[in-house]
């Protein structure tokens, strides 16, 4: 059996990478897992429909998306060390360890601890060979002996469940569409100075940014936004992103941009493809293992004049848009059936389904 940890992500309301990842997994998963949360007070697991306690046994898995601590989860060190049945988790990132002026405090002391106890895990999945690298070479320099190798993972581009779209028509007007939570690691404010460069240039295209506000530190980005707005430019800002909004989003955009400066995957630029749009997005080594299959254009981060010349060409250049968009609809891309798969191999098979 394989028992799925949902203690944060079942309460959580807010729709992040990591909130979409545990969503879209139990989906798939279905029947294999069961639903579980850590109980700190006891020490103990409980489903989470009906709260009753669960006994873990030897030949069981219990498997984690979820970032955790000793002080926020009390007993999870006691926990490991009892190993009552074998442990799995799929690890996103150490952009708190990279990234620590830009990250949220808790993220940041959290984070550590966090990375040593996938340690005592007996598999982890890394959403990509830069994230596996990273939690490797933490390992190495903590001299932490690991119970196994970690391994990658392939996320899934289809973000609702619906089918892939098929190869796109530019459409009537012009329109980017960026995703993310607003943060200085998404680099959203870049991103508006590039469009106001290029309104101002006489451009005509309207942005839509879609994300929750990050409180620590995204506050000046959604300032930004609503700056933009008063002063006439076509922007707009959607805080509560939906799958339905998305969907409608998409349909309406004719490219999207994702200039961030830091990811564990990015899931915005798959989800792009899968929805038939080309993608402008910062030229990362973590991209480039998803972007090389075709249908985005890459542009170094916080180069003014690249992004613009991307950015400018992807909206005016049926061509370049035909090019790109022709090489999205035609790239495999990896879904989240495929992705539950992998996890439950380690139990027992999940029903098939078809790869885009």
């Amino acid at each position: 059996m394989i028992y799925f940890d949902v203690t944060k992500s079942g309460a959580a309301r807010h729709q992040s990478g990591l909130m979409r990842l545990s969503t879209r997994l139990r989906q798939e998963l279905g029947a294999a897992v069961a639903a579980v949360t850590w109980d700190a007070r006891q020490g103990i697991w409980r489903r989470a429909d009906g709260r009753a306690p669960v006994a873990l046994a030897p030949a069981d898995w219990l498997f984690t998306a979820e970032l955790f601590s000793e002080a926020e989860r009390p007993g999870w060190w006691g926990f490991l060390r009892r190993r009552p049945c074998r442990l799995a988790a799929l690890f996103a990132d150490a952009i708190p360890l990279r990234h620590p002026q830009i990250t949220w405090p808790q993220s940041v002391a959290r984070h550590p601890e966090y990375l040593k106890m996938l340690a005592a895990f007996d598999r982890v999945w890394a959403i990509s060979e830069e994230s596996r690298r990273d939690l490797e070479g933490f390992w190495r320099w903590q001299g932490a002996e690991a119970r196994a190798a970690v391994e990658t993972i392939a996320l899934g581009a289809d973000f609702d469940g619906a089918p892939r779209a098929p190869r796109a028509a530019p459409g009537g007007g012009a329109s980017l569409l960026c995703v993310g939570i607003l943060e200085p690691r998404k680099n959203q404010q870049f991103l508006l100075d590039v469009c106001e460069d290029l309104w101002a240039a006489g451009a005509e295209f309207s942005m839509h940014v879609v994300g929750r506000v990050n409180p620590h530190f995204g506050r000046p980005v959604a300032a930004r936004v609503r700056a933009l707005a008063a002063a006439g430019w076509p922007v707009t800002h959607h805080v509560a992103g939906s799958d339905a909004l998305l969907d409608r989003l998409y349909a309406g955009a004719r490219a999207t941009a994702f200039p961030t400066i830091a990811e564990g995957c990015g899931l915005p630029v798959l989800e792009s493809l899968w929805r038939g749009r080309p993608c402008v997005c910062s030229d990362l080594p973590v991209l480039r293992e998803i972007t090389a299959g075709g249908g985005c254009r890459l542009a170094p981060p916080n180069d003014r004049a690249a992004w613009a010349a991307a950015l400018r060409a992807v909206l005016t250049d049926d061509a370049e848009w035909a090019r790109l968009a022709d090489e999205a609809a035609a790239r495999p891309l990896p879904v989240w059936a495929d992705t539950a798969r992998t996890i439950a191999a380690v139990a027992g098979p999940v029903p098939n389904s078809a790869q885009a």
